[in-house]
């Protein structure tokens, strides 16, 4: 998967609520909804790399392995 860095909130609330995570490790039906769990209720920047079978986007596979969204000081890294 090739790499996306977004720095629109709105762009990057559409890209993380069509993200899906399945397996052994971390699981989310969708993964925006995890984002506003840790208290991130307007990110402004987000940057996914890397790729992972057990990952959907828009119900897709393979989506990207690691996500890092940032608010301010805050960050949430899966």
């Amino acid at each position: 998967m090739q790499a996306i860095e977004l720095n629109d909130p709105v762009e990057i609330e559409a890209f993380l609520s069509k993200i899906s995570l399945s397996g052994s490790g971390f699981n989310s039906e969708c993964l925006l909804i995890d984002v506003y769990d840790a208290g991130l209720d307007y990110p402004d920047f987000l940057k996914a790399e890397g790729s992972d079978s057990d990952a959907c986007y828009d119900g897709k596979s393979p989506a990207w392995a690691k996500y890092h969204v940032r608010q301010g000081k805050r960050v949430f890294m899966i």
